[in-house]
């Protein structure tokens, strides 16, 4: 049985949060319950990484990263219609069909995005191994749910290292999206489920792109 915590919060002026930073620091309140308890906060790259810090620092945990990358629309790159783990797991959208990925896309853009996780891994962690999840409580976190399905990914992913408790952890999400997510954890703390979603980056003041050097220097600070 799946407990799970949705927070509100009023929407300031269209915006919800200043930047990623002032997102973390609203959901490190609300996951005050994991204080000292050393979590392992597995961020969703790029964005929710630099968030992780923050969240690991004031939850007194250790940061590491969950990799997963969302299989793309064919007619629209932003647009997923899945999303893969570096196991080579999949979840396919149930609109994945509608949006024009058929089975023949859908294999060749798995075998492309699995080939970018394991660049990535190369990338980011090349001197050790990941942190294991198993019998710890786990805090994955991005900076925002549009469609879920990197999410559902990544806590596919973690649940199979067989973790003591594995929360969701997200400022903001679409409705719908955040339903979908719920299974798959066993705690979800989301600040706000506004009903005009679009985009992420629309609850954002400053939403800038976070690249993969700042990534690598956050990762190699907290080994």
């Amino acid at each position: 049985m799946y407990s799970r915590s949705i927070f509100h919060r009023e929407v300031r002026g269209g915006r919800l949060f200043e930047d990623r930073a002032d997102a973390a620091r609203e959901l490190a309140s609300a996951l005050s319950a994991y204080r000292s308890k050393n979590p392992l906060v597995l961020a969703i790259p790029r964005g929710a990484v630099p968030m992780g810090r923050i969240l690991a620092d004031e939850l007194g945990g250790e940061l590491d990263v969950v990799l997963v990358k969302k299989l793309r629309s064919p007619s629209s790159p932003e647009f997923a219609v899945g999303a893969i783990e570096e196991s080579g797991w999949a979840h396919i959208a149930d609109h994945a069909s509608s949006a024009g990925a058929d089975e023949t896309y859908l294999r060749t853009e798995r075998q492309a995005q699995l080939e970018a996780l394991r660049a990535r891994r190369k990338l980011y962690t090349p001197a050790r191994a990941p942190l294991d999840p198993g019998g710890r409580t786990v805090i994955v976190v991005d900076d925002g749910l549009a469609t879920g399905e990197t999410m559902i990914a990544a806590l596919h992913a973690v649940r199979s290292r067989k973790p003591s408790r594995l929360v969701c952890a997200v400022p903001v999400a679409a409705p719908d999206s955040l339903r979908r997510v719920a299974p798959y954890a066993d705690e979800v703390v989301c600040l706000h489920t506004p009903p005009d979603f679009y985009a992420v980056g629309q609850f954002y003041v400053s939403f800038s792109q976070v690249e993969d050097e700042e990534v690598v220097g956050l990762l190699a600070a907290a080994a």
